[in-house]
């Protein structure tokens, strides 16, 4: 019934004003205290699938865009992250809201779903499922063509309301975060509630393989070879690529160019609602050294030999220096890379 309903509804564009975006591969968790944000939101899912876990005591909101990467491991950081601003709280529930995926070719939705069905119901406590809108249950087709419904979802963190939604908005840092991902990043925590301020690295990865044949090739190359559902993604799918490839091109050592005192950039929202990056301060060390111990810990990368078809498997390892790819169900990384 939840499924429909969210189905019936028209995509609403969120604009940047007390928002915060969340890429694949990325989480936010905050409170309907938070002075800042109001609005968790993502979108451009096509196999991944969105995940809203919220705790009806305290509010505790978190969203995460996931890929199945390391599924497992990754729920239990996001219900870690959101029982962390729940212990005081003696009443409530965990809810959790998943959306996302469709009938693809290779049932790669499929596979994310009973990975996270299985995840949640590894965990000790009681977790319920309000909202399931995937795969099968996101699934249009049109000319014999599947694709999903919804793509993006966002969550009013103070109201609890969940609805399907765009995003004319994407950063700070939208290249940047975008290229941690496509270099192998696990799941990270972009956001400090406690401070209200947006967090993002330091990454750091080597030079990207064959990048300059990849911008090379044309359009419809990049769209066959850089996503697992390239019938099914958002007009804009290639030149997004494009930038995050360009920017790793840029940025072959992140460590000098970027990050060169190895400190995240910060970013608080202004009185505008909007995102402005602000002076690192040097008593903020042990708060950074916290939120990036929330983190998964670094895992093994995949680059294939050029012209090798990516499987879906993670079947070729090279050590992280060599500039890598992961293999990533929403953005399926290039024949060269996977």
């Amino acid at each position: 019934e939840k499924a429909k309903l969210l189905r019936s509804q028209p995509a609403q564009i969120v604009e940047p004003k007390g928002l915060l975006y969340v890429q694949q591969r990325e989480f936010a968790v905050t409170t309907p205290k938070d002075g800042s944000v109001s609005i968790l939101g993502s979108d451009d899912a096509t196999t991944c699938h969105i995940v809203v876990v919220r705790h009806t005591g305290s509010g505790a909101t978190c969203l995460t865009h996931c890929d199945g990467s390391d599924t497992e491991a990754e729920v239990s950081l996001i219900m870690s992250s959101v029982k962390s601003f729940s212990n005081s709280s003696g009443c409530g529930r965990l809810e959790v809201h998943l959306v996302g995926g469709f009938n693809d070719d290779r049932q790669l939705s499929q596979k994310l779903t009973n990975q996270l069905l299985r995840a949640f119901d590894l965990q000790p406590e009681d977790v319920h499922l309000v909202t399931f809108c995937v795969t099968e249950l996101n699934d249009r087709e049109e000319q014999d063509i599947h694709f999903p419904i919804i793509y993006g979802i966002a969550v009013n963190v103070k109201t609890a309301e969940i609805f399907p939604a765009t995003f004319p908005e994407k950063g700070p840092d939208e290249d940047l975060r975008s290229a941690h991902v496509l270099t192998g990043a696990p799941l990270t925590n972009i956001y400090d509630a406690k401070t209200e301020q947006l967090r993002i690295g330091p990454y750091f990865w080597g030079p990207f393989p064959h990048v300059d044949f990849w911008l090379e090739q044309d359009d419809a190359q990049i769209l066959q070879n850089l996503s697992t559902s390239p019938l099914a993604e958002p007009p804009h799918f290639v030149s997004h690529i494009r930038a995050t490839l360009t920017f790793l091109k840029e940025h072959p050592f992140p460590s000098q160019s970027l990050f060169p005192d190895r400190k995240p950039r910060i970013y608080k929202k202004n009185e505008e609602g909007l995102w402005e990056q602000v002076q690192y301060r040097t008593e903020q060390c042990q708060q950074d050294t916290a939120a990036g111990a929330q983190a998964l810990p670094a895992v093994k990368l995949n680059v294939l030999p050029l012209g090798e078809a990516w499987k879906g498997e993670n079947q070729f390892s090279t050590e992280p220096t060599t500039g890598i790819w992961r293999s990533s169900p929403c953005k399926a990384q290039p024949n060269t890379a996977h």
